[in-house]
């Protein structure tokens, strides 16, 4: 079977209609039936704008969470949200972002939600793109905990949550899904001073019995609040240890570091396949066409065809969904000419 060349997808998350933030910020006047007819609405939507684009890979959007990785606190047992630890005024940053606190074991008896949001974009979307689930990785996903006596450091918080996210992954391979993201970015934002190899050995662990299951991919980035990064923006603290990830894909930020360090995806693309960030998910500059074309070129100095997928930076839910409409149709479009004279 041939390899789609430059297969085009996203992340994973993509902007809220606006009234889907009023109904979210008003929840008190509406009733069960009202909010799960807006949760749909919502996902039809973004489905819809992708589909529109032509995508080959779509998600749900993540239209059912309050952020890519804060909503799945609501779904383990064992913290109740701090909001006092949180910096209120001033410009946004990564530090006005929730924190909670552990106040008992952490557990998610009943899962963390990933599967009825997959159940939910099967039944809703058309036949022909490819459906894909994304959660965070149990590092990232510690980051808003605050350690105390039991679970003494970020890592211990992390080992806690890796078998709630392997089960979560567990679970979506057998209700179907066929292509999963694991977002690991806080694993590429600390890379340039934490233990590399200990990050693969908590990744590897995490995804260990999907393995081969599924087209498992991960996503690398620096940071992506309200359009800010976080992170120090170097590929380099990554390699080579990264490249012992078991994935099938490995996504990269380049396009708001104006590709800087774009020779170092052929260490990557000798291993796996590599989803680059070409549309610049930060800048409400829309690519156009001509644009789309010349970066993917210059991806395939690097990276063949059959291994290059070609991706907004980050997810699209900090950008407005009039550019994001825009850029996902060009993106589109400019991988079309590529192919097409391959």
């Amino acid at each position: 079977m041939t390899e789609q060349a430059i297969r085009t997808t996203v992340v994973g998350s993509y902007p809220f209609p606006g009234w889907l933030e009023f109904v979210s910020k008003n929840l008190d006047q509406f009733g069960t039936p009202d909010i799960e007819e807006a949760i749909e609405d919502a996902v039809i939507a973004a489905i819809h704008d992708q589909t529109a684009a032509g995508l080959d890979v779509i998600t749900d959007g993540e239209q059912t969470r309050l952020d890519f990785n804060l909503s799945f606190y609501g779904f383990i047992n064992g913290i109740e949200n701090n909001p006092s630890d949180t910096r209120k005024f001033g410009p946004a940053a990564h530090d006005q972002r929730g924190k909670n606190n552990i106040v008992g074991e952490l557990g998610a008896p009943n899962g963390l939600g990933a599967v009825k949001e997959f159940e939910r974009l099967k039944k809703l979307a058309p036949k022909g793109p490819v459906l894909k689930a994304s959660i965070p990785g149990p590092y990232t996903l510690a980051g808003r905990l605050l350690p105390n006596q039991r679970y003494k450091d970020r890592y211990a918080i992390t080992e806690a949550l890796l078998p709630m996210v392997r089960q979560e992954l567990e679970a979506l391979v057998a209700a179907g899904c066929t292509e999963i993201t694991v977002d690991e970015p806080s694993m590429s934002c600390y890379a340039y001073k934490a233990d590399t190899q200990r990050f693969v050995d908590i990744f590897n662990r995490t995804v260990s019995t999907v393995q081969g299951k599924c087209h498992l991919s991960t996503h690398l980035c620096f940071g992506n609040f309200k359009g800010r990064p976080v992170g120090y923006r170097s590929i380099r603290p990554m390699l080579p240890d990264f490249l012992d990830f078991n994935v099938d894909e490995i996504h990269i930020e380049m396009a708001n570091r104006e590709f800087s360090e774009l020779e170092l995806l052929a260490p990557f693309a000798e291993k796996m396949k590599v989803a680059v960030g070409i549309i610049d998910v930060k800048n409400y500059y829309v690519e156009s066409v001509e644009d789309v074309v010349e970066r993917i070129q210059r991806c395939l100095e690097h990276v063949p065809a059959e291994k290059l997928s070609v991706a907004p930076d980050c997810g699209l839910s900090q950008t407005a969904r009039w550019a994001a409409r825009k850029k996902l149709a060009n993106m589109v479009a400019g991988a079309k000419i590529v192919r097409e004279g391959l």
